[in-house]
């Protein structure tokens, strides 16, 4: 077995923010579709693995566009379920360990309370559906793994909600958004810091392999999530010129999507804390933190 740490989507939110957290564990070899990880194509995936011989995989590419895949059932399961368990299969083989992410959209997302590891799952679209396939495939298919649940995922790369809101305050004087949803907005650095940190204790002992929930302290609504990134944005760059003179809360019906959302996304994330020894932060210190990263080298859009 090499001693690489294989990457699975590095160009994508968490992927980029892989490649430099694992960065310290070892040599990182990082595959998107083209250099053979291809996750529509699982068996070639699994063949590729097995010559690779990495000590450990992470995978963090995913079909990911939630609406679409109500009219992609085959295609999300391909990506989502198939092709991670082409990557459990392959792991196993070589005794390396796998790193796998799936998603509160695993939860009917009823009630207020956060969602333990052991609650039952009862996906409501088919992007939920394909994820849990996914993760049980993982977990039944290789016996060294980490799976980490998260939610409300933003990143430097790529679209996010944060994105979307800055670029809308700017072009709009009214905006509307959601707040009946409840999650915790989280960073990709975070996900990538903490992957690194639990991979790296769980190499020297294979007790902590398992499922996790993994996501940034307290949780808000797209509403306030919303009101946050503005507020902050408008103090970062008072030289931009601001539209948005109201962002109005509204019900998930105002509007209309193929795929049903959850309404609870609170995940508990003791379990996680209490195994690696961690202090997850605020979702607003990630934000934060994503903001002023951000703002310093973008353009506004107006």
């Amino acid at each position: 077995m090499s001693a690489c740490i294989l990457v699975l989507g590095p160009r994508g939110q968490v992927g980029t923010a892989l490649l430099r957290a694992l960065a310290p564990l070892g040599p990182v070899v990082a595959w998107d579709r083209l250099d053979g990880g291809d996750l529509a194509d699982p068996q070639r995936l699994h063949d590729a693995v097995l010559a690779l011989r990495p000590r450990a995989i992470v995978n963090a590419a995913a079909y990911t566009a939630v609406d679409q895949a109500e009219s992609e059932p085959e295609l999300a399961e391909l990506i989502n379920a198939q092709a991670p368990a082409a990557l459990a299969r392959a792991a196993q083989t070589l005794g390396a360990w796998l790193v796998h992410y799936s998603t509160d959209y695993v939860f009917a997302g009823d009630g207020e309370q956060p969602w333990c590891e052991g609650d039952a799952t009862s996906p409501l679209n088919v992007y939920g559906q394909t994820k849990w396939l996914g993760e049980q495939a993982v977990q039944a298919n290789c016996e060294r793994h980490l799976v980490f649940r998260t939610s409300w995922v933003y990143g430097l790369v790529g679209a996010n909600f944060a994105k979307t809101m800055v670029r809308l305050a700017l072009q709009r004087e009214r905006l509307q958004v959601v707040d009946d949803q409840m999650g915790a907005p989280t960073g990709a650095a975070l996900i990538a810091d903490v992957s690194a940190h639990a991979l790296r204790q769980a190499m020297s002992n294979e007790a902590l392999a398992g499922l996790y929930h993994l996501a940034a302290a307290q949780t808000c609504s797209w509403h306030g999530y919303a009101l946050h990134v503005i507020e902050r944005a408008k103090g970062l760059r008072p030289d931009w010129t601001w539209a948005v003179k109201e962002v109005a809360a509204v019900d998930s019906s105002a509007f209309a999507s193929a795929a049903k959302r959850p309404l609870n996304s609170r995940l508990d994330t003791s379990r996680l804390r209490e195994t690696f020894g961690l202090n997850l932060p605020p979702w607003q210190f990630g934000v934060d933190q994503f903001l002023r990263a951000w703002l310093a080298v973008h353009a506004p859009e107006q």
